[in-house]
């Protein structure tokens, strides 16, 4: 998958990048990330990409000239999404992750300040999503959240695929409680049932452990899951 994301801080993308999931992604050539400055495109002289809002008002606008001719110059492939950025859009779940990791490329298009031109969002026919009801200063932190989510789901990117099937959300539940060595640590012990081998029983009390969890922490996902099911 190919990751191209306009921003004014490309160092906060590349530095994230280098780390962790994406970055064994990146070296293994299943994604490549490409951070674009669209100060490097304005006509400004003191590489300006903002300005005061018509009608008054407090804080700075992004201009549109500089941010579409850094679109512009991204090279667009057939299978490909763009997105903007902004606590105004769709909000992001899991199954819209799935969705982003059948493309072959995602364009990323990160605000900053009071928000785009409304120009931006109607010229570049972005699908605008948001990572959740809070605000931000800028769309890096939530351009990286989507990236990682996303390439979760492209084969080869995690050790084992499967280990992304019994994550929370992916069954509509949130995901059973897990355990490792040692036995007992300070006073609290393994469940026995995860002790006796037997993959059925082990099976049942994860199962009963999602729903005793969504039941407590996400009543909303828990109606959700009974009127699915």
């Amino acid at each position: 998958m190919q990751v191209d994301i306009l921003t004014l801080f490309p160092e906060m993308i590349q530095n994230a990048c280098s780390h962790s999931i994406i970055s064994r992604a990146i070296s293994d050539n299943l994604v490549s990330v490409n951070a674009i400055n669209p100060r490097d495109f304005t006509h400004s002289k003191h590489k300006k990409v903002d300005d005061t809002p018509y009608g008054g008002g407090a804080g700075m606008v992004l201009m549109c000239q500089p941010f579409l001719d850094a679109l512009a110059s991204v090279n667009r492939l057939d299978n490909s999404q763009t997105i903007i950025l902004t606590p105004q859009g769709e909000p992001f779940n899991n199954s819209m992750a799935k969705e982003f990791a059948k493309k072959d490329q995602l364009i990323m298009i990160c605000g900053h300040y009071e928000g785009f031109d409304e120009r931006i969002r109607t010229l570049s026919n972005a699908k605008e999503v948001s990572i959740g009801d809070f605000v931000l200063t800028g769309g890096e932190l939530p351009a990286l959240c989507i990236l990682d989510s996303t390439i979760r789901f492209i084969d080869g990117v995690l050790g084992k695929i499967a280990s992304a099937d019994y994550d929370s959300f992916e069954d509509g539940l949130l995901e059973y409680p897990q355990y490792t060595k040692p036995r007992e640590y300070c006073g609290l012990k393994v469940p026995d049932v995860l002790l006796n081998g037997n993959h059925a029983e082990i099976a049942a009390w994860r199962k009963e452990q999602q729903i005793l969890k969504t039941q407590k922490m996400r009543p909303d996902l828990w109606n959700k899951y009974t009127q699915n099911n």
